[in-house]
């Protein structure tokens, strides 16, 4: 690796600089916070967006509509989902600091291949939509099959934005811009949820696979595309203000791209072992009973709230300085800062593990017992969504460690990993579904979602011990982690009393379990924040003190 460093960032810390009052880890905060910021809003429209499509289409037509509406970002994946979000950053990271453009010219040639690539691909894709909705689908339920095979050719030119998205957020990120990414899918939410309430509007009784109409059809189709398309577009201007200039290049020998590609064959290897899983999961899912695979996407979708609000903004915060430390030959500094950024996501992804563990059923309530939803339904939601919260933390850690990988451009051990933590998905799912019946399987199907993880994340820690070779940081962590739990816990207790009572003297319908839910938490968090300060946790001291600076 090549010492120095890159367009006049210094990648020649001290360790001082990341410990636990120091500078480095006041800006993670800092820039985490303000990505959070515009995660939470994007969030909260994302949340608003899942709960009116779900109240519009219901279970039945919402499986059509999340199988198809998934392919897009499945095909994306499979070619380059997985490459633009892990290597692209360490490399033009590193083309910065090599050609002294910072990284212009490599971006712009991988701008450029991207395009073309996706262009085909998606040709591709919706000419073999019929072959792929069955390959996922297992081609029951004829009606379902075809519904989602028109909605797939609605949604797979979703596919080219996809990528140009991703790899013009990777590039904003390399050049310290990271808000842009967080905040234009506000604007994505907005156009589908626009069209979850035209699709009301235009429809009588329970919408069923079969009996939409073109013009229902168009609606759903035509509009979650269109919000994909306005996402995209919006991060132009953002790359304009970085002084980035989008142009089509064809030099692409000697380049620096075989590189990019070799780097790039293993994250395939780990991106196809999570879609043949998905595959599994689907048919299982599908298997279970009508509406199994929504339900199980709804409650992925909630479980994924908290990840994406701090993990993720953690984590865009925290790769382009890893590399930067990683290219500079400073592992220590990467050992650090993924200490750091786990300790941080903490603060809040231990609280709300537990929150989701206990009041899931409630959640899901309050959240999707409307119209086409009941609360039957909605409660088996958050039953799904509780067995999913086992492995909140352990995802969002074995994330963010993937990321210290990727640092180290080490995209060969995450594969492997990943290889293996999928079989054990897949196993473990096939036990529980033949053990369990019913729609219990999808219970069982997030159950096995849960272990494969916990397993990864124990798996990748052994793995970066032993690679960077700091274990005090291990040992503060652990004990920031044990202090965390233990003032979760008491929060929660609180936040499930409250519930408890508010259900028993209202109802176990939305307004009970709102009123349990909301209340439980504004009384719950106090002595969660509370007592994590008496215990002196200092990334709580410090989020804290964000939070009052930036809304004080």
């Amino acid at each position: 690796m090549t010492t120095g460093t890159t367009s006049g960032r210094s990648a020649g810390r001290t360790p001082g600089d990341i410990g636990e009052a120091g500078p480095g880890t006041g800006g993670i905060v800092r820039s985490s916070t303000a990505m959070a910021l515009g995660t939470v809003i994007s969030r909260a429209t994302g949340f608003l967006r899942t709960v009116v499509l779900a109240t519009a289409i219901g279970l039945a037509v919402g499986d059509a509509y999340n199988v198809a509406n998934t392919l897009p970002n499945v095909v994306y994946e499979l070619l380059l989902g997985g490459v633009l979000t892990s290597v692209v950053v360490p490399l033009v990271v590193e083309a910065a600091t090599r050609d002294g453009d910072d990284g212009e010219a490599y971006a712009q040639r991988l701008l450029t291949l991207v395009a073309i690539a996706l262009t085909a691909a998606t040709t591709v894709a919706v000419l073999l939509a019929p072959w792929i909705i069955r390959l996922y689908t297992g081609g029951r339920d004829p009606a379902t099959v075809d519904l989602a095979t028109t909605f797939a050719r609605f949604f797979l030119p979703q596919i080219i934005f996809y990528g140009l998205g991703a790899l013009i957020g990777a590039i904003l990120n390399t050049r310290d811009s990271f808000a842009p990414p967080m905040w234009t899918p506000i604007l994505n939410n907005i156009v589908v949820i626009a069209t979850g309430l035209l699709f009301i509007a235009v429809t009588t009784g329970a919408p069923q696979p079969g009996h939409l109409s073109t013009t229902q059809t168009w609606v759903l189709g035509f509009g979650t595309t269109l919000g994909i398309v306005v996402q995209t577009v919006a991060l132009l201007p953002a790359l304009r203000r970085t002084g980035f200039r989008l142009r089509v290049r064809w030099d692409f020998r000697n380049s620096g791209l075989r590189r990019a590609a070799r780097l790039a064959g293993w994250v395939l290897v780990y991106v196809a072992a999570n879609q043949l899983a998905f595959i599994a999961i689907v048919r299982l899912a599908r298997g279970a009973y009508q509406g199994g695979f929504s339900a199980y996407t709804y409650a992925f979708f909630l479980v994924q709230l908290p990840h994406a609000i701090v993990a993720v903004s953690v984590i865009t915060a925290l790769l382009p300085r890893m590399s930067r430390a990683a290219t500079a030959g400073r592992r220590d500094l990467v050992a650090d800062d993924l200490a750091t950024g786990l300790k941080l996501a903490g603060v809040l992804l231990v609280p709300a593990q537990l929150v989701c563990i206990v009041l899931g059923p409630l959640i899901a309530t309050v959240v999707f017992a409307h119209l086409n939803i009941d609360v039957d339904q909605a409660r088996f939601i958050g039953a799904v969504l509780a067995a999913y919260a086992v492995s909140l933390v352990p995802f969002s850690a074995f994330q963010l460690q993937l990321r210290g990988f990727y640092a180290l451009q080490d995209t060969r051990t995450p594969a492997l990993v990943n290889v293996a933590i999928a079989v054990l998905n897949v196993v473990v799912d096939v036990i529980l579904f033949v053990t369990l019946h019913g729609r219990d399987r999808v219970v069982g199907l997030a159950i096995g979602y849960s272990v494969s993880y916990i397993a990864g994340f124990i798996l990748f820690t052994a793995l970066l011990r032993r690679r960077l070779q700091r274990p005090e940081r291990r040992t503060r962590l652990l004990q920031t982690y044990v202090r965390l739990s233990v003032a979760a816990m008491l929060g929660t207790a609180v936040a499930w009393v409250v519930a408890t009572a508010a259900v028993h003297v209202l109802d176990d319908g939305p307004l009970g379990a709102g009123v349990g839910v909301f209340g439980g938490l504004l009384l719950g968090t106090p002595v969660y924040v509370a007592a994590a300060m008496r215990m002196r946790v200092a990334e709580m001291r410090q989020v804290a003190g964000m939070v009052r600076r930036r809304f004080g």
